[in-house]
């Protein structure tokens, strides 16, 4: 029988602080206390456990999966890559869940009044599962940016939201992914709140010719690491590891 290991502490250097005055919104939702450190539950270390009977056919098809009378509008791309763990294990079958506005910055949600139209043949939201080796691709529009009340004059980069979930519930990850070259991502308040470069670049993904398709689509690639388990050392070798 495997033995199961915890998982690995967060570093906090490459995260984010709770509280970030620039951006506005953290100040009144950041906690005032310092943080507890729990240790590892059996339920935050086993599970969740996901299934391809679950999704649809076009859940990674941003394009097609909420097109009624026609396709959206805009610059169609697709977004690839991996999802590994601290150790460089590929995580299988891990839920990768997007969400994202269109190509005119304007999500499709009751509380977004920014003035660019709702396009009736996108939904901006999807969901994958990796494969065996960890790897994930959707196709969808490339987002917009959009004016936001922080500051006078914000406004966020184009950006996808994910959410990841591997195998277990203390694995789960929330993170944004913006676009190489984009000049509005170096003054964005939510990403000048992280202090580390090294952490910043993760979250830029960078445009893949090599994944693109002639006359069609051009491709980004954003690879991803979850927290790892503390793999013990079986017969010289890291219990997982092939």
């Amino acid at each position: 029988m495997s033995q199961i290991n915890e998982l690995y502490a967060r570093n906090y250097d490459l995260h984010p602080p709770a509280l970030v005055p620039e951006y506005k919104t953290s100040v009144l939702r950041s906690p005032k206390h310092a943080l507890i450190s729990l240790q590892n539950s059996l339920s935050e270390i086993t599970g969740p456990v996901f299934g391809d009977h679950e999704l649809g056919p076009l859940d990674n098809d941003l394009i097609l999966n909420y097109a009624k009378q026609g396709l959206p509008i805009g610059e169609r791309i697709i977004v690839h890559g991996y999802v590994r763990d601290e150790n460089g294990l590929p995580l299988r079958n891990a839920l990768v869940e997007v969400w994202q506005a269109n190509a005119g910055g304007r999500y499709r949600h009751k509380k977004d009044r920014y003035l660019a139209p709702i396009d009736p043949n996108f939904g901006g939201c999807g969901r994958m599962l990796t494969d065996d080796n960890g790897y994930y691709f959707f196709r969808t529009i490339k987002p917009g940016p959009y004016p936001w009340r922080n500051r006078v004059n914000d406004w966020r980069p184009a950006h996808i939201h994910f959410s990841l979930s591997g195998d277990a519930f203390a694995q789960r990850l929330i993170t944004q992914m913006y676009f190489e070259g984009d000049p509005l991502i170096a003054g964005c308040p939510i990403v000048r709140g992280i202090n580390n470069d090294d952490a910043v670049r993760t979250l830029i993904a960078g445009l893949d010719k090599t994944a693109s398709v002639q006359l069609d689509s051009l491709a980004y690639r954003f690879d991803l690491v979850l927290r790892g388990h503390r793999a013990t050392l079986f017969e010289n070798r890291l219990q997982g590891n092939p």
